[in-house]
């Protein structure tokens, strides 16, 4: 007599087997390695520096000045036929428009004027730059004593440099050689132009820091780094005497881009890793914190790179600005850092 099979029996061959293994340690999770938090990289500021320090192709630039120089003989033919034409049909219109055509082309001229004077104030700077180099190099102090000489004739009119100009009158004759010269010039007169060029940086830094940590819409950091990162190089440029317009605010801002991206310098350094450990502390709380704080290191960065290229000497006497001071004196505060003193010269 077969009785019916009972499906509800559990089957052996089906459940989870248990298998002893003698002699094995048994993982423990307690003592598994612990996942790293990925620090803040600062993704705006990279973007905008790999974006701003990359070059068109040569074809590209060709297409782009081709077209821009066939839209401008469009442009200018069609204005000629439409003040011509109109002159022939009604002659009072007709002047009118001439007369405001002739007051764009006068506005065009100036703001080329403008921007072939920044020009010229930026490549006079880059000048005196490269005479004091190569004063340095050569040991020169009739090289180094021009040099001075084309310093103080630069900042004759500017009323923070009156002290210092003093000074180095009063001490000039005291001064034999390229190196104690320049060491003069730099330390009287330099002085109170890194002070407000660090202002500057701080202040950049801050805003940078800020927009990223409180602005949560997309590219808000990458446009705020870009507006900002701007405007701190136009400063500094005016500050040591080397005002730069549209243009060629531009083209001094991929220069110190191209610089950095070149040498690596927005990768984190020496200068960099104690800002990044707070970046990385503050993005526990918030990953905005944390990027604003390492967007705001790399912002520093950049203005230190606009002081080497705009300042007119080497950094010789005065020591180079750090980017860790410069971050702790703009984040004060802002994200419960620690006061920190003002600058004194040295750091």
């Amino acid at each position: 007599m077969q009785f019916p099979k009972d499906d509800t029996a559990p089957d052996p061959l089906k459940g989870p087997v248990l298998i002893e293994i003698e002699g094995a340690d048994r993982p423990d999770p307690s003592r598994a390695p612990v996942v790293p938090d990925a620090l803040p990289q600062g993704r705006a500021m990279q973007s905008l520096a790999a974006w701003g320090a990359r070059r068109a192709s040569p074809l590209w630039r060709f297409f782009w000045w081709a077209t821009t120089t066939l839209v401008g003989f469009l442009a200018s033919v069609a204005a000629w036929r439409f003040v011509t034409g109109l002159l022939a049909t009604n002659p009072i219109l007709g002047w009118m428009a001439a007369a405001l055509f002739a007051a764009f082309l006068l506005a065009l001229a100036l703001v080329s004027l403008r921007e072939l004077a920044a020009y010229a104030r930026l490549a006079r700077l880059d000048g005196v730059h490269r005479a004091a180099v190569a004063a340095l190099a050569d040991n020169d102090a009739a090289a180094a004593r021009k040099v001075a000489e084309r310093l103080l004739a630069l900042y004759a009119d500017r009323p923070e440099t009156e002290w210092g100009r003093s000074r180095i009158a009063e001490r000039a004759a005291e001064a034999f050689d390229a190196d104690t010269i320049l060491q003069m010039v730099e330390t009287e007169l330099l002085t109170p132009l890194d002070q407000v060029a660090r202002r500057e940086i701080e202040a950049a830094a801050r805003q940078v820091a800020t927009v990223t940590a409180l602005v949560p819409l997309a590219l808000a950091d990458v446009a705020a780094a870009l507006t900002a990162n701007m405007r701190m190089i136009r400063r500094i440029a005016e500050i040591y005497g080397g005002r730069a317009g549209a243009f060629g605010g531009w083209r001094l801002m991929r220069t110190v881009l191209t610089h950095l991206v070149a040498t690596g310098a927005l990768a984190v350094g020496d200068d960099l890793i104690e800002t990044v450990a707070g970046g990385g502390l503050l993005s526990k709380l918030s990953r905005r914190f944390g990027e604003g704080v390492v967007n705001g290191a790399l912002t520093a960065r950049v203005g230190v790179a606009a002081m080497e290229v705009c300042r007119p000497l080497p950094f010789a006497r005065l020591p180079k600005p750090r980017v860790t001071n410069l971050v702790g004196r703009a984040l004060s505060g802002l994200f419960g850092r620690p006061e920190v003193p003002a600058d004194d010269g040295n750091n």
